[in-house]
């Protein structure tokens, strides 16, 4: 039963839970604002609809704006005359699923049909495809982010609730108007026949909307399509005020990771190495994996008890933000993990659930150095699991360490997640009882080493 249920915590934490947050807060391979002074767009969900989209064509037409529609395939399908004049009158076409169902409820498989399905009729009607995609209620899963197929998501910047009629126009026009900047990526919704939002909404929106573009005329702002804004992403370089809130958003993306990994704790009843100052827990489990060479023609197999370690990611956080650079954050680690594993072996000698574990392992992105600890690195079999793996371990570090985005683009042939496996005799060998002053000296050589290459190291840079 623990295992079903730790399976469904996984499935559902990396199909649905981190894309959508990762996505959300961090921007991770979405584009949600533009990077102009006096250009800014507006998107259109959910349509054509047979009343309100011509209306709003119209609209648009008479303030010389454009913008970007992403259709419901289901509706351009009914509706080609109005997918046509989108296009004809200069109007990006997008991708908003076949049907308006969230991602989260379909299996990749269904998700890509949903996408191809509309693509055939916007390609049949207007002669062209298009690369631009929005998924309903701008929900992502995992296969979404982790492989776009050459597709751009497009999520939005700012939104006003105004699928509902309870708002009204004039309350409406003034959020609008509030977020009227360059750079902007504005989600409005030209029907309103999907569920939960009111069928005759989109005539509020059409007197908001009118305002909005007369206000911005004034102050000589252009409404412009999807792929002008994104073509300014690589020209124009953030503002101060852009860094600030990119600092906020990443102290939010941090805060809910780490009540994330709270709740994990909890449900799978991890257990602290230290009282106080852990780097990291444990817990004994089955092991599943290939099997795994570890020293001295000893395997490590399939149905083997482990025990697995995971790093406390609040501990990496502090460290990631001091750290000078990667070879900085791996020595800082090592010695932490160097004066922690002696808690660890004490742990286990005195824990009945851990007799009989044949070693411990972990997975780890930063795995330079533990084999001066008595680990042993080996390559993660290719399959699933190193590819989930190393996504969430690549999203992992670019929240923990300053420069996280920055390494990973530099470093993407090294900055792969590897297996991490200590056999327990080594454990106990070294670091307790008689085997830890012998360890202790050994060690003590390797830091010296390494406060002279973190040196050099700090001079390059």
């Amino acid at each position: 039963m623990q295992t079903l249920l730790l399976w469904m915590f996984y499935i559902s934490t990396f199909y649905a839970f981190i894309p959508a947050l990762v996505s959300r807060i961090f921007g991770f391979r979405v584009f949600r604002r533009g990077k102009s002074e006096q250009e800014y767009a507006l998107t259109f969900d959910d349509g054509p609809d047979p009343v309100y989209t011509s209306q709003l064509l119209d609209l648009l037409k008479r303030f010389d704006a454009k913008a970007t529609f992403f259709v419901v395939g289901i509706n351009a399908e009914k509706h080609p005359e109005l997918l046509k004049r989108m296009h004809d009158e200069g109007h990006l076409i997008g991708i908003h699923n076949y049907v308006h169902k969230s991602n989260w409820l379909m299996r990749p498989v269904t998700v890509r049909r949903q996408i191809a399905q509309t693509e055939s009729v916007i390609r049949r009607v207007t002669g062209e495809g298009t690369t631009f995609y929005r998924p309903p209620w701008g929900i992502v899963n995992f296969f979404d982010i982790s492989n776009t197929h050459g597709r751009r998501i497009v999520l939005w910047s700012s939104m006003f609730g105004d699928w509902k009629a309870s708002i009204g126009a004039k309350q409406l026009a003034e959020r609008m108007l509030k977020k009227l900047r360059g750079g902007e990526v504005m989600l409005l919704h030209d029907c309103g026949t999907t569920l939960g939002a009111d069928v005759e909404a989109p005539q509020n929106m059409l007197i908001a909307l009118e305002k909005l573009l007369r206000v911005a005329q004034e102050r000589q702002l252009r409404s412009v399509r999807v792929d002008t804004l994104f073509c300014r992403q690589s020209v124009n370089k953030p503002t101060a005020s852009e860094m600030s809130s990119t600092g906020w958003l990443k102290r939010t993306l941090v805060f809910g990771w780490l009540q994330y990994e709270r709740l994990f704790h909890v449900l799978f009843r991890l257990r602290p190495v230290s009282k106080e100052d852990t780097i990291f827990y444990y817990r004994r489990r089955i092991y599943h994996g290939p099997n795994v060479n570890m020293e001295n023609s000893r395997w490590l197999e399939k149905g083997d008890p482990i025990i697995e370690l995971h790093f406390d990611n609040r501990k990496l956080f502090q460290l990631g933000s001091t750290a000078k650079s990667m070879v900085h954050l791996a020595i800082q680690l090592i010695r932490i993990v160097k004066k922690q594993l002696p808690d660890l072996a004490q742990r286990i000698v005195h824990d009945s659930e851990m007799k009989g574990v044949k070693a411990i392992y972990a997975v780890s992105m930063i795995h330079r150095g533990p084999e001066k600890l008595g680990f042993q690195v080996r390559e993660l079999p290719k399959g699933l699991f190193k590819h989930v793996s190393t996504v969430y371990l690549k999203l992992l570090f670019r929240v923990i360490h300053p420069l996280g985005s920055e390494q990973l683009s530099e470093k993407k042939d090294v900055m792969v997640p590897k297996l991490i496996v200590m056999p327990m005799d080594t454990l106990f060998d070294r670091f307790h009882q008689g085997g830890l002053h012998r360890s202790d000296e050994a060690l003590e050589q390797t830091a010296q080493r390494d406060d002279v290459h973190t040196l050099n190291s700090e001079m390059t840079e």
